[in-house]
């Protein structure tokens, strides 16, 4: 498997977390944390990969 299809998909993850920190912002906020420290990781491993 090609290194540039898991940081596709990194991102891709990365995508729906900052999605779901959007969309949870006003009812949860403890989760919306939880899902942006989440989608920071996601990232971080898709920079990482690239290295």
């Amino acid at each position: 498997m090609p290194k540039e299809y898991v940081v596709i998909g990194l991102l891709a993850l990365a995508g729906f977390l900052i999605g779901g920190v959007y969309s949870t912002w006003r009812t949860a906020r403890g989760l919306s944390v939880v899902l942006g420290v989440l989608t920071l990781l996601a990232i971080g491993g898709a920079i990482a990969w690239l290295q």
